[in-house]
């Protein structure tokens, strides 16, 4: 099931401040914390689905994330930190609650395993041409990595030396609190989760066992993708914790303005500017399509805004089993800069139009004018 918007789940606006914030999750989670509510699965669902949502929006860099990518933009290994971040549970009730749900979506607890995570969905910004949407292409784009250190192998620690077990929580991951009736398990604050402490940190990835790099990766653009499509390839996003699985790489497209076509679906439209006499008289005229050039039969007395259509000279879309249309708009080009010869001419030209049968649509508005006003 997709998740909730982390504003719809506490209730409140986007522009909430971060008292706003904390003021609905401090009810929520009293409202349906498990030691109120035993036995309630539902209850026990909505504790943890509104603590994920304030410690994410809580963070400002994570709300700032989701806030532009949603989801995918927010970081999976944040949500095992528990308390040792900024804005999680015990920062709202202090140290009577713990973190209950200590090790969040990790597939690990109290049975001394690591916190296992899904790595962090990437997204990856494309702009192509047209002509390159409609026939597709592979190209190669370079994207950032983490890759295990080499100094330490991953480890964290510095060569000759190991991680140790934590003696916080001995290992386990996370600390048992006791007050009243209230019984909490809480992310272990000293090794947050992980159950183990590097006291001797490896100085080239500053005990982080892990190195950001770039990489080269070879992205093929499928024939007739159109804007606001995505690419996904599987396992290229940032890498898992403690073993969990890779997340994936999404490359967004989209497509540039075209100087001559504009872009409806698989259908194509181009502006044909036609000069005075063209109209008049008819005639062949070159339409340019992505293939080549067509021609098209203009009648006598074409009029200004006249559109043919071209079958199958448009796009085949990407999920599309035949290629679109192209429609060419006629566009009567209005002569300028004239000289007094060329205007003497048109005047006296002009006088020959006087019969109504030269201007059969300035007859009609006239008259549907007249109707208006009588």
């Amino acid at each position: 099931m997709a998740k909730r918007d982390y504003y719809e789940t506490l209730g409140v606006a986007k522009n909430a401040t971060d008292e706003e914030l904390k003021k609905s999750y401090r009810k929520l989670a009293m409202k349906f914390h498990p030691d109120r509510n035993p036995d309630d699965k539902s209850a026990e669902e909505k504790f943890k689905e509104a603590k994920e949502a304030y410690e994410m929006l809580s963070d400002a860099k994570k709300r700032e994330a989701y806030d532009r990518f949603g989801h995918a933009g927010v970081d999976p290994n944040a949500a095992g930190g528990g308390g040792a971040g900024g804005g999680g549970f015990a920062d709202v009730f202090g140290d009577i609650f713990g973190d209950i749900f200590g090790q969040g979506q990790g597939r690990g607890g109290g049975g001394g395993r690591s916190n296992v995570y899904r790595g962090a969905d990437l997204r990856y910004a494309m702009d192509i041409t047209l002509e390159q949407a409609a026939a597709g292409f592979a190209t190669d784009i370079r994207v950032p990595s983490w890759d295990n250190c080499e100094v330490c192998s991953g480890s964290g620690a510095k060569p000759g030396t190991k991680p140790k077990v934590c003696g916080t929580c001995n290992g386990q991951g996370a600390v048992r609190m006791q007050q009243g009736f209230f019984s909490v398990q809480q992310t272990c604050p000293t090794c947050h989760g992980s159950g183990k402490v590097i006291p001797d940190p490896c100085t080239a990835c500053e005990g982080v066992g892990r190195i950001k790099k770039s990489r080269t990766l070879e992205v093929k653009i499928p024939a007739g993708i159109d804007s606001g499509m995505r690419i996904r390839l599987t396992g290229n996003g940032e890498p898992g914790v403690n073993g969990g699985p890779a997340g994936d790489l999404y490359v967004e497209i989209k497509v540039k303005d075209h100087a001559v076509f504009q872009r409806d679906g698989d259908d194509l439209h181009c502006e044909i500017p036609i000069s005075f006499v063209t109209a008049a008289l008819g005639g062949k005229i070159q339409v340019p399509t992505l293939h080549g050039r067509a021609e098209i039969e203009l009648p006598e007395g074409t009029q200004t805004g006249k559109t043919f259509r071209l079958r199958g000279k448009g796009i085949k879309g990407y999920r599309s089993s035949y290629p679109g249309d192209l429609y060419a708009h006629v566009s009567l080009e209005t002569p300028v800069r004239l000289n007094d010869r060329q205007k003497k001419l048109l005047r006296d030209f002009e006088t020959t139009l006087q019969d109504p049968k030269h201007s059969p649509q300035s007859k009609g508005w006239m008259d549907k004018v007249k109707d208006f006003f009588q």
